[in-house]
């Protein structure tokens, strides 16, 4: 799948059925209102932004938590897309670790192959390529696709699911390892993928997946990174539910510290389940994944945090402190949403990527601007909306003079 939708097409809609099970037991856990894309960053602000209805609810039959609301890919990616892995050094560093360890666990070499769904500018699989192991590459976003296609990684540009699985396979290319880091979120349709992963993997082969993990979420309060590019939250047990109906287990999993806490499922055909698998699940058992209780709290929570951090920035501003950001991320979009922070309390947000410079942050319109602002008007504070970047950010700013204000789990100045 590819290209625009066609005159007609319906391109968001309320959900009523669980996009796993496709069940109807769907019960509100966090509502943020209605927001705009977060990273629909806009250049003129004579044009109205389109806003969707942004809260999640839990199935009750799958554990499966989802948004309320769809917004098509197209719509999502189908324009000027700004999201560039490759402009985090510390993610760098983490994607080729793990090439690096799957070339030796896997004994990847010319005879193997290597997908990515949702391959972005190739900052993962370029690490392969590097080492001899044939690769390929889907992504739907035109900007990023051309990028991993400009340094040798070959990219189809376009959507993953059972349709393109089966061409592939009778092209002949089955995948011994397929990839899928931070994409499983972002699909309305997760037994598609799982379909396609079934069809395209080789007997033997092994699919992996890291997927921001749902009891992260919650415990360390990052709401932040709920919005509409993000339709799912995985536990382990919404994952296995997933994955079983598709004839595939996961036999391994690891938590990681990657964007503010994740998981690593490893899913196969076949294979003895490794003890982690049991011990998450039932670690996710005694704190009730599965029950609307586990969610109370938590919104309780991100009120707290939204209506502490614009009281905060308030006070700043009325005895004089100037605040600047940094990170035009999506979560920092979705936290200024949600927290009602405009110019107003927030003069600039600094980020590195070119393409999203001279843009503004959506809804809130705070311009975005080049990390040299910070000299040339360096701010009393500079909030954090990428957090889970902060020794990065503080390692690249050398010796800021201002203080640094994080946002979660709580508002608190360093």
């Amino acid at each position: 799948m590819t290209g625009h939708s066609e005159p007609g097409t319906v391109q968001s809609r309320p959900v009523e059925q669980c996009r796993c099970c496709g069940g109807s037991h769907l019960e509100v856990v966090l509502d943020l209102g209605c927001t705009p894309l977060a990273n629909a960053l806009p250049s003129d602000l004579s044009i109205p932004e389109p806003t969707y209805p942004l809260a999640v609810a839990i199935c009750r039959d799958c554990a499966l938590v989802q948004t309320t609301y769809w917004v098509s890919g197209e719509v999502i990616f189908g324009g000027d897309y700004p999201y560039f892995s490759s402009y985090s050094t510390d993610y760098l560093r983490h994607a080729r670790d793990h090439a690096l360890e799957l070339i030796e666990e896997r004994r990847l070499g010319p005879e193997s192959l290597v997908v990515e769904i949702a391959s972005n500018d190739g900052y993962l699989l370029r690490n392969f390529v590097e080492r001899g192991v044939p690769v390929l590459g889907i992504d739907p976003a035109r900007g990023p696709a051309e990028t991993a296609r400009g340094i040798g990684v070959p990219t189809l540009e376009e959507y993953f699911g059972s349709e393109l699985a089966r061409g592939l396979r009778a092209e002949g290319r089955r995948a011994d390892v397929v990839l899928g880091n931070n994409v499983l979120a972002h699909v309305d349709d997760p037994n598609q993928l799982a379909a396609g992963v079934a069809i395209l993997l080789a007997d033997e082969g092994v699919a992996i997946f890291e997927v921001p993990y749902l009891v992260d979420l919650v415990e360390r309060c990052a709401f932040d990174t709920i919005y509409h590019e993000h339709n799912c939250y995985f536990s382990l047990r919404a994952l296995q539910n997933l994955f079983e109906r598709h004839e595939l287990h996961v036999v391994d999993v690891r938590r990681l510290e990657v964007h503010g806490g994740s998981l690593r499922v490893s899913v196969a055909r076949k294979g003895e389940e490794k003890a982690a698998v049991a011990e998450l699940r039932s670690l996710e058992d005694r704190l009730g994944v599965a029950t609307t209780d586990f969610y109370r709290q938590f919104a309780q929570r991100v009120e707290a945090v939204t209506s502490g951090l614009r009281d905060l920035l308030t006070r700043l501003r009325d005895r004089g402190e100037r605040v600047a950001a940094y990170g035009a991320a999506a979560k920092g979009a979705t936290l200024a949403n949600a927290s009602g922070i405009g110019p107003d309390l927030v003069a600039y947000v600094v980020d590195r990527n070119p393409a999203k410079q001279g843009r503004f942050l959506p809804g809130v319109r705070i311009p975005i601007v080049p990390p040299e602002r910070l000299e040339e008007d360096p701010p009393d504070l500079l909030l954090i909306f990428v957090w889970n970047l902060l020794p990065e950010i503080r390692a690249q700013l050398g010796d800021f003079p201002g203080r640094f204000l994080v946002p979660i789990p709580e508002p608190r100045i360093l």
